[in-house]
């Protein structure tokens, strides 16, 4: 079932109210119901200004008939604001209404924006809750909520009482939480609540996959948004200037050309903080105001509300600003064309920041900011021609990011398969499996991945499963406090400043007394708070104050794999636990560390760089992570014999090191097998190597040696440390693998000797490239008439002179004889007059004596 807002509707630009909509007032024509009354909402006017207002009337009938809806409407539409207070009157909705927004910010100045349109201050009718600010009372009815904070609150009662409809706004941008979210929203009203309504309002045509997901018969309505003219300035992108140079320039350039106010978008605070102080210099007159996460919530309401001296401003944000928020006055963007994303980096366990090139969907919502009051330009740092290279969408956080949380959301909801939910995109099965792993090590879930009691006190605290763990170790171990502000640390940048040393921050943030600094001291101690009780509540002792940890090693605890050690002098490279390497900027006050504990790095090379991290004492590691080291024997390979140490580690990082007297035989013998399987064709003795090949036995094929070298070449290795084995010895090893039948075939197809009618014995080289072949004084071969043969193959005999000098090679002797003989015969009795050389010498007695001696014999 699908809606649309009329055609006329969609044609008119720049919009204008069409003829045939009508107001909230109007009929419903499904059920000849009226909507709710106007007059009860003070700012409806205003309300009924927004595009969304042409499809309410669809919108509101469709939630009467079906308990799940899609909702697809362009930026600039209104559903935001709109579509929760047209939703109040309805007979079904005798409880709250959830409206799910993606951002703190967004969530604030939507709770904010929809108060003002109905004319009462937030916190009355219309509330909002986020992780460091909140305004609500009881008589709250539409409760703007962060996607983190629904989960939540879901998690902890699945029926949601009081909850007559949850509203994914913006759910487009598949932010983990909202998927997940959405799919236990979906499974609670499939099973518990089939009253609820579930509402997905999607900016895209992704739309019609939420429909599909959603079942067969949720109704599709759409909306046209505003559609001001929009002109796009392509400006080229110039990779040798800083990016601040780049966008202060472009700024600068569209300030004089443009009218109104500038948005900017640039990938992270650092940039924006550079082209702000830049700009500064500039336009000293001209307010210029950052909009991110780390504004003060007062700062951000200047950056989206207009000047209130009616100046032209400039507001530098993040992507925050793409989509929820309208900056009023703003007809002008400058878009840097990058963003930062987080990644999750299974080798350190965390998430970091990667700055990439913002895919197209999310270029054009960032143009659309010029455009949602008027007609508006947008600027772009790249060239036209590279637009269409860029993805067309951002990739789902379910693909990148960390999925340790929702699989102990999962354990916690009692799913033990993530792919029995409905979902968009289900979780990869490699990152639920690293997850798992990931769980099992911090006792979350057990083997069968069932939620533990540790698991559910974990799933209790509001942030990252390893976080949570931390702060529950610190509980117990008297550091409750420190462990919850350190987790905050870590969640909140730009928290006590910057640098990479979490020490320095803490400190810095402990002498903050601003409001964002206080605010979350106040949710760090509440942290704190409920981890005791946790603990309590189960029984843990709680260990003395007096006696507990630094904050190293409580990030040590969490985070294991994350200590690491220094390699050099400068304090420059270093090893972790978990075996990678990271880079640090030796003028760091770290780089004098013994240890650190690293809780952030960016990038992912070879030798990421420490963002955050806490130094530790070797005493420290000692005393606090001597239970996580281990002795052992290590045996390495010093290219000709092993060398056999005794070290005691703490993962790869080695403390202390020393001979060992006592190694294990079976762990030598067993690195001796694997190098000698590396260099088999130098050990094997190669003339038996040689008769198995011609004797094609499959038991003695160098692919079979090596398969099973642990059972044959073990024993001869065993308490050895090289590889310098009796040449015998191998060969009695390796005739020990065939069976009866594969010794005659050795012996009958490929004998080890040739024994001449002379008596003589000689050895048959199977090896070379004329095999086989064999080396005799051809005296010895006196008396042969007829060729020998090695199996059905002539024997290539290699005549030789009484001094061992070559004479001729031939597979033909009766030919030879009868044919280059004479000539042979014929300049060999000049130079050996005492020896025989018969016409016709297979007539002659064989013999290597000299004719006299023969003669007296």
């Amino acid at each position: 079932m699908r809606f649309r807002s009329s055609p006329t509707a969609r044609r008119v630009r720049p919009w204008s109210k069409p003829r045939n909509s009508r107001s909230v007032a109007d009929i419903d024509r499904s059920g000849g119901r009226r909507l709710p009354d106007p007059a009860s909402f003070a700012g409806v006017g205003r309300l009924a200004d927004l595009p969304i207002h042409a499809v309410l009337p669809d919108l509101i009938a469709a939630l009467r008939g079906h308990n799940s809806a899609v909702l697809i409407a362009p930026p600039g539409a209104g559903k935001t604001t709109a579509v929760a207070p047209a939703l109040l009157g309805e007979d079904w909705c005798s409880g709250e209404i959830l409206l799910l927004s993606p951002r703190r910010v967004a969530a604030r100045a939507a709770a904010e924006r929809i108060a003002e349109l109905l004319g009462e201050d937030v916190g009355q009718r219309v509330g909002y809750l986020t992780r460091m600010d909140s305004r609500r009372s009881a008589a709250t009815r539409i409760l703007v909520v962060t996607e983190a904070i629904f989960v939540s609150r879901i998690l902890a009662d699945q029926e949601l009482p009081g909850v007559s409809a949850v509203l994914f706004d913006e759910a487009h941008e598949r932010h983990l939480d909202s998927d997940l979210g959405l799919a236990l929203a979906l499974e609670s009203q499939a099973v518990l609540r089939d009253d609820l309504r579930v509402l997905v309002m999607s900016a895209t045509i992704d739309g019609a996959r939420f429909a599909a997901l959603l079942g067969d018969d949720a109704p599709v309505i759409e909306s046209a948004g505003k559609a001001y003219p929009l002109h796009i300035e392509w400006c080229g992108s110039a990779p040798e200037k800083r990016l601040e140079d780049s966008m202060t320039s472009a700024i600068l350039s569209a300030w004089r050309a443009e009218s109104g106010d500038i948005l900017a978008f640039l990938p992270g605070v650092g940039e924006i903080e550079r082209t702000r102080e830049r700009l500064v210099e500039r336009l000293p007159d001209v307010p210029i105001l950052p909009l991110h996460g780390q504004v003060e919530p007062a700062l951000q309401r200047v950056a989206i509300k207009r000047d209130s001296e009616g100046r032209r401003r400039i507001v530098l944000a993040t992507s925050i600003a793409e989509t929820s928020i309208t900056l009023d006055g703003v007809s002008v963007v400058v878009d840097s064309g990058l963003a930062r994303r987080a990644v999750f980096d299974p080798a350190t366990g965390t998430s970091h920041l990667v700055t990439t090139r913002a895919s197209q969907a999310s270029a054009a919502q960032r143009a659309g900011r010029a455009a949602r009051q008027g007609p508006g330009s947008a600027w772009r740092l790249w060239e036209e021609a590279a637009h269409p290279g860029r993805e067309s969408f951002d990739p789902p956080e379910m693909l990148t990011a960390d999925l340790a949380p929702l699989v102990l959301a999962l354990a916690q909801w009692g799913v033990g398969d993530p792919a029995s939910l409905p979902w968009l995109d289900v979780p990869p099965v490699a990152a639920v499996t690293t997850a798992r792993n990931r769980l099992a090590a911090l006792d979350a879930i057990d083997a069968e991945g069932r939620i533990t009691p540790h698991g559910r006190m974990i799933a209790t605290l509001p942030m990252a499963p390893w976080q949570a763990a931390m702060v529950l170790f610190g509980a117990q171990t008297g550091a409750a406090e420190i462990a919850a502000r350190l987790a905050l640390l870590l969640q909140e940048r730009g928290l006590g400043g910057r640098g990479e040393d979490l020490a320095q921050r803490l400190q810095r943030w402990d002498g903050d007394r601003g409001r964002r600094a206080d605010t979350a001291r106040k949710l760090a101690a509440g942290w704190a708070k409920r981890a005791q009780a946790l603990l309590k509540d189960s029984g843990v002792v709680v260990a003395r104050t007096d006696a507990m940890p630094p904050p190293g090693v409580l990030l040590a605890q969490a985070l294991p794999d994350n200590v690491a050690r220094g390699r050099d002098p400068s304090g420059e490279s270093w090893l972790s636990a978990g075996g990678r390497g990271y880079a640090l900027d030796p003028a760091s006050s770290l780089a004098r560390s013994e240890f650190l504990v690293i809780g952030d790095a960016q990038g992912r090379a070879q030798s990421p760089r420490i963002t955050a991290a806490l130094s530790l004492t070797a005493q420290e590691v000692e005393q606090w992570l001597g239970a996580r080291m281990d002795r052992r024997s290590v045996l390495r390979w010093t290219g000709d014999r092993i060398d056999a140490r005794l070290e005691r580690r703490l993962g790869a990082i080695t403390l202390a090191t020393g001979s060992d007297p006592k190694p294990d035989p079976d762990a030598m013998a067993a690195l001796l097998v694997d190098k000698a399987v590396e260099r088999l064709g130098d050990i094997l003795p190669p003339e038996l190597m040689a008769r198995a090949g011609f004797a094609r036995l499959a038991a003695l094929s160098p692919d079979r040696l090596a398969a099973d070298a642990a059972e044959w070449l073990a024993p001869l290795l065993h308490g050895r440390r090289d590889l310098d084995l009796s040449r015998g010895k191998l060969v009695e090893a390796l005739l020990a693998r065939l069976d009866w039948d594969d010794r005659q075939r050795l012996d009958r197809i490929a004998p080890r000797e040739f024994v001449s009618p002379a008596g003589t014995h000689h050895a048959i080289d199977y090896a070379g490239a004329d095999a086989p072949s064999v080396e005799v004084r051809v005296q010895a071969l006196f008396g042969l008439e007829r060729h020998p043969l090695i199996g059905d193959t002539p024997l290539l005999l290699k005549l030789t002179s009484p001094a061992g000098r070559p004479l001729q090679a031939t597979r033909d002797l009766p030919g030879f004889w009868r044919g280059s003989w004479a000539d042979v015969k014929k300049e060999m009795k000049g130079r050996y007059p005492r020896h025989r050389w018969p016409d016709e010498p297979w007539t002659e007695v064989p013999s290597l004596k000299t004719k006299n001696a023969l003669a007296r014999s």
